[in-house]
């Protein structure tokens, strides 16, 4: 893969991360900030759920931080692009949705497939 497109996924990859690093500690100062004392218990019920809202989307950023983390190595390391089952290369519109990808399409769908058959 040539230089340029890989610092293009580099910088997408950096962005992403503090992007989500930001979130969470927005997140982190917005909890600590409220006021736990909401007398309306409609209003109070709203707030819980927005929290728990807010919660539910950190939390699967959090697992997409390591992710990241390994596709930032893989940059690093000339593996980026490669298809960890196969060896063939990953298209590029694959990684352009899905930047942190290990598996071509063909090796996803077969995952899928086999993964359904199992009843995961």
């Amino acid at each position: 893969m040539e230089e340029k497109v890989l610092d293009t996924f580099r910088e997408q990859l950096i962005e992403k991360r503090e992007e989500i690093l930001k979130d969470a500690e927005r997140t982190l100062s917005e909890l600590t900030d409220q006021s736990g004392n909401i007398p309306d218990p409609n209003d109070r019920a709203s707030a819980e759920s927005g929290r728990n809202f807010e919660l539910r989307i950190r939390q699967r950023e959090q697992k997409l931080l390591p992710k990241i983390e390994e596709a930032l190595q893989r940059i690093e390391d000339g593996d980026f692009g490669e298809c960890s089952c196969c060896g063939e290369a990953i298209g590029l519109k694959r990684l352009e949705a899905r930047p942190v990808t290990t598996l071509c399409i063909e090796c996803k769908t077969a995952q899928e497939s086999k993964e359904k058959s199992q009843g995961k």
